[in-house]
């Protein structure tokens, strides 16, 4: 906590805030592109089996 605080003194609020906020976006940012990819991965499949129309 106190490390947080002297980063706050240091660098100012909205820096520390956006820093925290893109690790936290990162993750999630990831587990989209994952799925993203196995949801085309699986209408690829659909469509070759021709039940997409």
């Amino acid at each position: 906590m106190e490390e947080i605080l002297t980063m706050v003194g240091n660098f100012g609020f909205p820096i520390v805030v956006s820093a925290y906020l893109l690790v936290r976006i990162e993750g999630k940012l990831n587990e989209l592109s994952t799925s993203i990819t196995e949801l085309a991965k699986a209408i690829a499949v659909l469509e070759v089996r021709g039940e997409v129309k």
